[in-house]
């Protein structure tokens, strides 16, 4: 009886032990399984301070901790750009002041340009005309002159006859000498107007000697002007300056490695961290050239992580390299001696995955894959 019952034991065991040596045969069949697994990123970046250099007084992120695109990760010191805006303000606002009054300048001495050279040819014409008046009357008095001079010498011959009373003799005299002496007046009036006219020609010359200075004001303002320009774009140089000494994250991600530290003066571009972006995750395999067979892109996978044991992510295969990872060896093997050894070749897999706790993955994490085979069709 004990001895049917041992045998019974041993069958049933046997049955149990073929069940499941013909699961495992057969999962091992189906799936392609290796633990030459790491977990890596498509986009991994190093992301320091642009164009600014100086030390760092924070850095807000360790390693492992979730960014969001434009959170502050690190702050340089900007005292001393702060003193260079300063200074590029104080310098920008002092040339504002000559600009401004450069061109009131010009617009006064326009102003008493433009009133100075109308008044100077509004006289230059009124003294033409007084000229040519004087000019007529003196032409006048000699008619008259001439006319009384004639007169006078008739009047002598008649008083020298007793033919004339000498008081209109003198009368004629008297007005000859008035007239005489009104023609000297007008004479000197007319030089006196000459001078006169002589100045406003100076006056009109003056005005154009302005004009030319008004163009080389003009020139200054200029020059001026492109000073300004030029220190503004320094300003808004220097004001992004002072914005790049807060170094922000590019993009959604986890912080996984940081390399600077506070009290540290580094240069524009030294690494502070390195940030690798949200979802960017996949699962590189080495698999073996013997378990290739099947294996297609768009097959399921199954993850398991070292790290997390507990923990199930599934994947897809998304690209299968055309060459073996010994090609990309740094020092590949010399069999030109004849000197060979078979060793099966591994083959780049990349699977990317489509489930599981993402906030858990680091790069560099190792664990198992099963690759869900595709049946053979001929």
């Amino acid at each position: 009886m004990k001895k049917n019952i041992a045998i019974f034991i041993v069958i049933i065991l046997l049955v149990i032990f073929g069940f499941f040596s013909f699961k495992w045969i057969k999962h091992r069949i189906e799936y392609a399984i290796t633990n030459a697994v790491f977990v890596e990123s498509d986009e991994m970046s190093n992301v320091g301070f642009y164009r600014v250099s100086g030390k760092i007084i924070k850095l807000f992120k360790e390693e492992g901790d979730f960014v969001k695109k434009g959170d502050v990760l690190a702050k340089l010191d900007d005292k001393d750009y702060k003193i260079e805006l300063e200074a590029v303000e104080k310098k920008l606002e002092s040339l504002n002041f000559k600009k401004q009054e450069i061109e009131k300048k010009i617009q006064r001495v326009k102003k008493e340009l433009q009133i100075n050279e109308a008044v100077a040819i509004l006289t230059d014409r009124e003294i033409d005309k007084k000229i040519e008046s004087l000019n007529q009357n003196v032409k006048e008095i000699d008619a008259r002159i001439d006319q009384l001079e004639l007169d006078r010498g008739r009047y002598e011959r008649l008083f020298d006859k007793g033919l004339l009373p000498k008081r209109k003799l003198e009368e004629v005299e008297t007005n000859l000498k008035v007239l005489k002496e009104k023609k000297n007046s007008l004479l000197k009036n007319i030089e006196q107007l000459q001078v006169a006219k002589e100045k406003a020609k100076e006056n009109i010359k003056l005005a154009k000697v302005k004009k030319t200075r008004i163009l080389e004001m003009k020139k200054a303002l200029l020059s001026l002007k492109s000073q300004i320009k030029e220190l503004e774009k320094k300003r808004e140089d220097v004001e992004n300056k002072i914005k790049y000494t807060v170094l922000k994250a590019p993009f959604d991600g986890v912080v996984a490695k940081k390399f600077g530290t506070i009290g540290t003066v580094v240069r524009a571009g030294t690494p502070i961290y390195s940030l690798i972006k949200e979802n960017s995750f996949y699962v590189k395999v080495l698999l073996e050239e013997t378990k290739l067979e099947g294996v297609k892109v768009g097959n399921k996978a199954k993850i398991t992580l070292d790290a997390y044991p507990d923990k199930e992510f599934e994947g897809v295969v998304e690209e299968i390299n055309p060459a073996s990872a010994a090609k990309f060896a740094l020092v590949p093997r010399d069999i030109s001696a004849g000197e060979f050894t078979k060793v099966a070749q591994r083959i780049p897999v990349k699977i990317k995955i489509t489930k599981g706790r993402m906030d858990l993955l680091r790069v560099g994490l190792g664990g198992e894959v099963e690759i869900k085979k595709s049946e053979n069709k001929d």
